[in-house]
């Protein structure tokens, strides 16, 4: 435990810091040629030629100087003179010399001499004389030596923030090409462990075999097995693959270097490949080690693309060198490379093959169970409510990350606060989610009447076609508030489904037009420009049943789609003119069927429609009760509703049997799809 204790305190003295010598040196330099030059003191009081004979003949002058070069007599007086006089203050001695008490100048050095000769030898007797002369050189080199010292400091001080800043292994020039990374040990207290770290159970089990590689390697290569090189952390951005890595670096209890991509980049050609090397060798010689590069797309892209010909890319020179790293040592070494990034798809090949990167974890956005455990997680230092049901909250936030989670808990700690409550309750967290999802509301923005109810019939046919189509996303409620961009929105409540049918994608297609739908049955063709957002949405979801999902019988079972991301280094497109009007006439087709599906719908329900926007009207928000009374209850919520927990009970029983999903992706459809809003009145001036 001694030991320890000892390391521990010398981890938390601070460095010694060079920048407080240079202060002192300097100041010691000013200081020093301050005091040569006489300081404050100066040369006393000036007074007349006259003055200095009656001070004589007093015998108030002790001492007096003569300097032949500027023709300035010093006078320094006796203790008489200051007792007889008690108004005249006595100059301090400073570390070099005395300042004179009083001066003058003489008008004539030759008569000045002359007379001081003829005075009476008792005058005299007592006053010592002095006569000098300045010498040129040694003032010139002293003034020489103080100017070199300070720009010598100077220089030093710039020198070193050229180098790249001070402190840390690449603080001064000769260290610029070492390592950047912080290194975990056994004496660095990481307080992050895979407890803390709620869901991702699949990706959680990956990593936690790689620590026990480094913990008993013998278990995993007493068959002849080889400990993997390195593993790669994929997923959308605030999944958590940082937090796994800090998790990592908390589990185990082995040396655990971190840093991002762009640490190896620097103006100075030559240096990332130097520091990878270097990074490589410390982590040979701290063996086992793990290395850990965060956003490695920042070094790891692609070769070869948009490179200016006869150029020398400092990323390729460093990409080349961590290639080489990452297969030149032996498996015996024990070091493991983890690397995360949320661009896959633009990382180069060879980067990715195996004997490099073995493993490749994929970290996807939570599933309902997860969500759950990632409220326990983030709400265990909050001030909640007995009552407050996490269930409901993970519901409600499908497509939320972690991150977004973590945000929306703080969010409703906020809100709970501003409102002064005690605790945080369920109403604080829906607050939560409709202020980030939908923004901030501008409950004072000015809106004129016609503008108003042009709005209301716009949201109230998003709800009335979401509420009568069967697989259309449950409505959860309703404004006209304006909240963000937008001057009104609809909250829905997307099923989590693994994979999309073609009824499925044109009911969600419909229900996007019922805004623009609802206007023409409402006010006739005299359009207006909010439903830019819906009208935007519904053209990608058919371009992407017809180029990527293959859901058009004109251009058949075919999809345009590289997931390589090869081609956005191309200027071509993969299907010839012909078949480009092809795709033009089928997205209009569908569009235009799905709109002209979504009028008759709410002119059937023409009274109905109306009923809820001057509901809407009154009271700016509805809520999903509001529909069930003009409506009636959804018909198809039952079937839904036993679905997702029958869902809900076999993702519990096979919640530690994932499937590794690299290469058969069921479901492609843009994920922000699938969200809780929709921004779809858009009405800008």
């Amino acid at each position: 435990m001694t030991p320890n204790n000892k390391n521990s305190n010398n981890n938390n003295k601070r460095p010694f810091n060079l920048n407080w010598l240079y202060t002192a040196i300097a100041l010691f330099l000013a200081g020093w040629f301050f005091l040569m030059t006489g300081g404050l003191s100066g040369k006393g009081e000036s007074i007349e030629e006259r003055q200095f004979f009656e001070y004589l003949e007093k015998g108030y002058i002790q001492k007096y100087s003569l300097n032949k070069d500027d023709e300035t007599v010093s006078i320094y007086f006796t203790e008489k003179a200051f007792n007889e006089n008690p108004e005249w203050s006595k100059q301090t001695p400073n570390l070099m010399s005395t300042p004179p008490d009083r001066y003058f100048k003489v008008a004539n050095q030759s008569y000045f001499i002359e007379k001081l000769d003829k005075l009476p030898n008792e005058i005299t007797t007592d006053v010592k004389r002095e006569i000098t002369e300045n010498n040129p050189f040694i003032e010139i080199l002293f003034q020489i030596l103080i100017w070199v010292a300070l720009f010598g400091l100077l220089w030093m001080f710039i020198f070193r923030r050229m180098a790249g800043g001070a402190g840390g292994p690449g603080g001064q020039i000769f260290n610029i090409g070492k390592s950047r990374a912080k290194l975990y040990d056994e004496n660095s207290k990481v307080k992050v462990n895979f407890k803390d770290v709620a869901g991702l159970e699949g990706a959680k089990e990956e990593v936690q075999e790689i620590v026990e590689f480094l913990k008993n390697p013998e278990k995993y290569t007493r068959l002849g097995g080889k400990i993997p090189k390195g593993a790669l952390l994929i997923g959308p951005p605030g999944t958590g693959k940082t937090l796994l890595a800090k998790a990592v670096a908390g589990e185990a209890k082995v040396p655990f270097f971190s840093l991002s991509g762009s640490d190896f980049v620097e103006m100075f050609v030559g240096v990332g490949a130097s520091r990878v090397r270097d990074l490589f060798k410390t982590a040979k010689e701290k063996s086992p080690s793990i290395i850990f590069i965060d956003e490695i797309d920042a070094i790891g892209r692609a070769r070869g693309k948009n490179n200016i010909t006869g150029g020398n890319d400092e990323r390729e020179n460093t990409l080349n060198q961590l290639l080489t790293e990452m297969d030149g040592f032996g498996t015996d070494t024990n070091v493991i490379v983890m690397a995360a990034t949320n661009r896959a798809d633009i990382l180069d090949s060879a980067l990715m093959r195996a004997g490099r990167f073995d493993r490749r974890i994929y970290v996807d956005l939570p599933e309902i169970h997860e969500r759950k455990e990632i409220f326990k997680v983030h709400t265990r230092n909050l001030k909640i409510k007995e009552t407050l049901d996490l269930d409901f909250l993970a519901r409600q936030t499908p497509g939320f990350s972690g991150a977004d989670i973590a945000n929306l808990c703080n969010e409703a700690a906020l809100i709970a606060a501003r409102k002064g409550k005690d605790a945080i309750d369920r109403q604080d967290f829906l607050d939560a989610v409709d202020r980030i999802i939908g923004g901030l509301e501008k409950k004072g923005k000015i809106i004129k009447p016609k503008e108003k109810r042009r709005i209301a019939f716009h949201e109230a046919g998003h709800a009335t076609t979401s509420w009568l189509l069967e697989h259309a996303s449950p409505l959860v409620k309703v404004t006209i508030v304006p909240r963000g961009r937008s001057l009104g929105a609809a909250w829905y409540l997307p099923e989590e489904r693994q994979i999309t049918t073609e009824s499925q994608m044109l009911d969600e297609m419909c229900a996007l037009l019922g805004g623009r739908a609802a206007e023409e049955v409402m006010f006739g063709k005299d359009y207006s420009t909010g439903a830019q957002n819906d009208l935007e949405r519904a053209y990608k979801q058919s371009m992407a049943m017809v180029t990527i999902y293959g859901l058009s019988p004109e251009v058949g079972h075919v999809s345009y789609y590289d997931s390589t991301g090869q081609s956005d280094f191309t200027f071509s497109k993969p299907y010839s003119e012909k078949t480009a009007e092809k795709i033009d006439s089928e997205i209009r087709r569908i569009i235009d069927e799905q709109y002209n599906r979504c009028v008759q719908l709410l002119t059937t329900n023409k009274d109905k429609l109306t009923m809820l926007a001057e509901k809407l009207l009154v009271e700016e928000v509805i809520f999903r009760e509001d529909l069930e009374k003009i409506f009636g209850k959804r018909e198809f919520d039952e079937e839904l509703n036993s679905i997702q927990k029958q869902a809900e009970i076999e993702d519990e029983k096979k919640s530690d049997h994932l499937l590794d999903s690299s290469e058969n992706s069921t479901d492609s459809i843009d994920s922000d799809e699938n969200f809780l809003i929709d921004n779809s009145s858009n009405y800008q001036k």
